[in-house]
């Protein structure tokens, strides 16, 4: 039997790249797809787009800005109460291939997966995004994606193990979302993935990359930027939330990791153009990660 795929489409105020990531998911190859389309409190007309150029989408309005974790959780459990063997997980500023789907499909459904994910490619250069990651949760911060900024990997290129997944393109069988649970909302936006990714090895299950599988991906538009002052905030602040989660260190260990954040970090805001924002940024992150403060920035 064909599996059943539900992507699930985060929205909030990108009409035009979720308008966008819609018709490309109309012309997956697939055919057992169905899509559902999360809106985080949109003000853009984006919610009424959708509803008028695609009637078939289930559409699901939050009528609030829950997250990136609260919007994916609450799509994820419509998918499997509509009887989804798998959910794709995408970012609404990415766009598929056709055929994207398949190869994963086969990937997520061996047994022993957590998570399949996609080779995805920044869409300004064509290059490689994400094709994997490792990740070390004493530096306190997930630096680059393996192959970050090369050429593409070849659709011949065998699938393969990684350390950590990318919530922008990843599909997940049912009986891991049922094992390891949802995304961890306390989060909110950014390393909600790496949590999971984190979870989902505890409890034996493997996280590989499909090279066979391309989206495109508009990076951090959502945010604003990589270096935007959002971006940077829930990076610096839940990248040590999660890594002390998982390696606790005595007071001077601690001490190191997060000044060694905090520092590649504020080398991203005085390269980014709003430079004194960013630096804010990162030392409202810095101290959030202290305290323990997580949910929406400045809520």
């Amino acid at each position: 039997m064909t599996a059943r795929v539900a992507a699930v489409v985060l929205a909030w105020n990108g009409r035009e790249d979720t308008l966008a990531c819609l018709r490309a998911l109309q012309r997956a190859t697939y055919p057992e797809l169905s899509i559902v389309v999360v809106d985080n409190g949109s003000t853009d007309g984006g919610p009424e787009a959708v509803a008028a150029e695609f009637p078939a989408v289930r559409l699901l309005p939050l009528g609030e800005n829950r997250g990136f974790a609260g919007g994916v959780n609450a799509g994820a459990d419509a998918a499997l109460g509509d009887g989804a063997d798998a959910v794709l997980l995408l970012n609404n500023d990415a766009t598929v291939e056709p055929g994207f789907l398949e190869s994963l499909v086969d990937v997520a459904c061996a047994d022993g997966v957590g998570a399949a994910c996609a080779q995805i490619l920044d869409s300004a250069t064509g290059r490689i995004w994400y094709a994997g990651a490792s990740y070390d949760p004493r530096r306190g911060h997930q630096g680059r994606h393996t192959g970050y900024g090369d050429p593409p990997l070849s659709p011949a290129t065998a699938p393969y193990e990684t350390e950590r997944a990318c919530g922008g393109a990843m599909l997940i069988p049912r009986a891991a979302l049922e094992e390891v649970g949802p995304l961890d909302e306390t989060l909110f936006a950014y390393a909600e993935d790496v949590d999971w990714s984190l979870r989902a090895r505890r409890a034996g299950l493997r996280i590989l990359v499909v090279p066979a599988s391309i989206v495109h991906h508009r990076v951090s538009g959502s945010t604003g930027g990589a270096a935007s002052p959002d971006s940077l905030y829930y990076a610096l602040r839940n990248g040590l939330t999660v890594a002390e989660r998982n390696a606790a260190e005595d007071w001077l260990g601690t001490v190191r990791r997060r000044a060694a954040a905090a520092a590649a970090f504020g080398v991203q805001a005085l390269r980014s153009p709003r430079r004194v924002d960013g630096l804010r940024a990162v030392g409202d992150g810095l101290r959030d990660a202290r305290r323990g403060r997580l949910g929406a920035r400045g809520a």
